[in-house]
């Protein structure tokens, strides 16, 4: 009894956590894209002036010191029209100022983050005692809200800001670090860390020099690099490589035979990189094992 309203009491504070940490990832894919807008008309580049123009007011707040804004009438929000998930189900998903609609972005971003955290902890397949053990635990929750960002950023605007991918490189360091010290054999896990390396980083920046970034960005190898340092382990980066090509396919295939895309339509790669990988940390041991099972 005692275990299982610890662990109801565990799920209820990844709910909440998630929802405001996806809230909060909301927000900054927002403020990103504004600082991008300025930091493009800046150096020359076309933008889009009524984008910039509705954007404009988040260049001069943090996600930390200032208020959020309606971008639609610009005006500050209230902390009651910020609850996570509530507020925008109590005003019917509008502004409660301008009552044009918000969108389902803000909702689905607060969501998914929340679900991540959840299955996170629910699909863990060791029990979480150790100093190290929640460390890592904590890390692969921090990285899950940066690829958050990376996905809803990317997935818009084809683009994966080193504002996001250079802190989740850093993430992936310390998750590294961690597994190496916790490893019984230390030379093992680094040859599959450079393995996983390899497959997400390694074939991407090949692919990158021969077609000179036509076929991939180089946002996609930094992502790459990123990822394998999280999984840590290359058959875990061979799945999430496989799932992200097959998702890719799936996708991109009726659309051509449909002719709702051409081969000169830009598809985001770094969304399904990290599908893969979350498919990858959630269900890669069972793929493995149904696959000896089955075939070997």
């Amino acid at each position: 009894m005692i275990m299982l309203m610890e662990h109801t009491l565990i799920y209820v504070v990844l709910t909440l956590v998630g929802l405001c940490l996806g809230s909060f990832a909301g927000a900054t894919v927002w403020r990103l894209r504004a600082r991008q807008l300025v930091a493009d008309k800046a150096s020359g580049e076309k933008v889009d002036e009524k984008e910039l123009k509705s954007l404009l007011p988040l260049t001069r707040s943090t996600p930390t010191t200032d208020r959020s804004r309606c971008l639609h009438c610009g005006h500050t929000l209230a902390w009651y029209d910020l609850l996570p998930l509530a507020s925008w189900v109590m005003l019917g998903g509008k502004c409660r100022y301008c009552r044009k609609p918000i969108g389902t972005f803000e909702p689905l971003m607060e969501l998914g983050v929340a679900a991540f955290f959840v299955l996170s902890y629910f699909l863990r397949p060791e029990a979480i005692f150790s100093t190290l053990q929640v460390t890592h635990f904590v890390l692969w929750l921090v990285a899950g809200v940066l690829l958050a960002i990376l996905f809803a950023y990317d997935m818009k605007w084809f683009l994966l800001p080193n504002y996001v991918v250079f802190p989740l490189i850093g993430v992936g360091v310390a998750i590294s670090a961690i597994q190496l010290i916790s490893s019984s054999d230390v030379a093992a896990t680094l040859m599959s860390i450079l393995g996983a390396i390899i497959l997400l980083s390694g074939i991407y920046f090949l692919l990158w020099l021969i077609s000179k970034g036509q076929w991939i960005g180089f946002g996609d190898i930094k992502l790459g690099f990123a990822l394998a340092l999280i999984l840590g382990d290359w058959t875990l980066a061979f799945i999430t490589l496989f799932a992200a090509n097959l998702i890719g396919c799936i996708i991109v295939i009726p659309g051509l035979l449909t002719h709702k895309l051409t081969r000169k339509t830009h598809v985001p790669f770094g969304p399904l990189l990290i599908t893969g990988a979350i498919v990858a940390v959630f269900a890669g041991r069972l793929i493995m094992d149904w696959y000896f099972t089955t075939f070997m």
